[in-house]
């Protein structure tokens, strides 16, 4: 009858625990507690299964932390484990302590976009991902150039370009594009989507690479086949890529 009762702790996820920051060393002795009662740190010893030395570091530890309390017997310490509901007082009181740092660690993060940086993406996931980064950039228009028949129709497939157009335009995103003669039909059809203005140049135009410029962000997508991608952060460099775009598309053609 007694194993049935246990059964449930034995059985029972405590990754969350873990989550709130406890080790796994606090974690065991803390349920090892809560099935012994009030016990000695030998009768934790031998329920855990812990090393003597990890036993009462963890018992130390539970206790500055309040989750566990003890009373003295002559010499010897009798430990308790609080009631669980008593972890809402410890998860509110981590949440005191994370609201003093926050405005210290929102004024870092306003730094850090300051910051330049490159990334490298790999594969067909990775120029997803970076495609992705752009989108969600915060910047108030998406220009490209370059591609061609090849990395529309036979590397990521027309389907996945639909798509990212689609999130683009959710996003109330508006681009200028500069595609070339050999992806005609799928420009002409894109043109007809809101927020969607593309050009064309002539066939010789086509490469496997193409270049998006939106915000402080360049995007470099290459699409051999192993693609891969190169994306840069950095507002000298995308107003660089930015004039060679305008003179790409003043030379255009709708």
């Amino acid at each position: 009858m007694i194993i049935n009762n246990l059964f449930p702790l034995f059985c029972m996820d405590t990754s969350i625990l873990e989550d709130l920051g406890l080790t796994r060393a606090e974690i065991k002795v803390y349920m090892s507690l809560l099935e012994l009662g009030t016990s000695s740190a030998g009768q934790i010893l031998e329920k855990s299964g812990l090393q003597n030395s990890v036993v009462h570091r963890a018992l130390n530890s539970l206790i500055e932390k309040g989750l566990i309390s003890f009373i003295l017997e002559g010499k010897r310490k009798i430990y308790q484990a609080i009631d669980p509901e008593n972890f809402y007082d410890f998860i509110e009181a981590k949440k005191k302590r994370f609201d003093e740092i926050l405005p210290e660690l929102k004024q870092k993060q306003k730094l850090a976009r300051k910051i330049t940086f490159g990334e490298i993406f790999k594969g067909k996931r990775g120029i997803n991902q970076m495609y992705l980064t752009l989108l969600n950039s915060g910047g108030k228009e998406y220009n490209t150039f370059g591609g061609g028949s090849q990395v529309t129709y036979d590397v990521m497939g027309e389907t996945w370009w639909k798509n990212l157009h689609a999130k683009r335009i959710a996003k109330k995103i508006p681009c200028r594009q500069v595609f070339d003669e050999t992806i005609r039909k799928f420009g002409d059809a894109l043109n007809k989507k809101p927020l969607t203005n593309i050009r064309f140049l002539s066939k010789e135009h086509a490469q496997l690479q193409e270049t998006v410029i939106i915000g402080d962000y360049v995007g470099i997508a290459i699409f051999t086949e192993n693609p891969y991608g190169v994306l840069i952060k950095d507002k000298v460099v995308a107003d660089g890529y930015r004039k060679q775009f305008e003179i790409l598309w003043n030379k255009a053609s709708h």
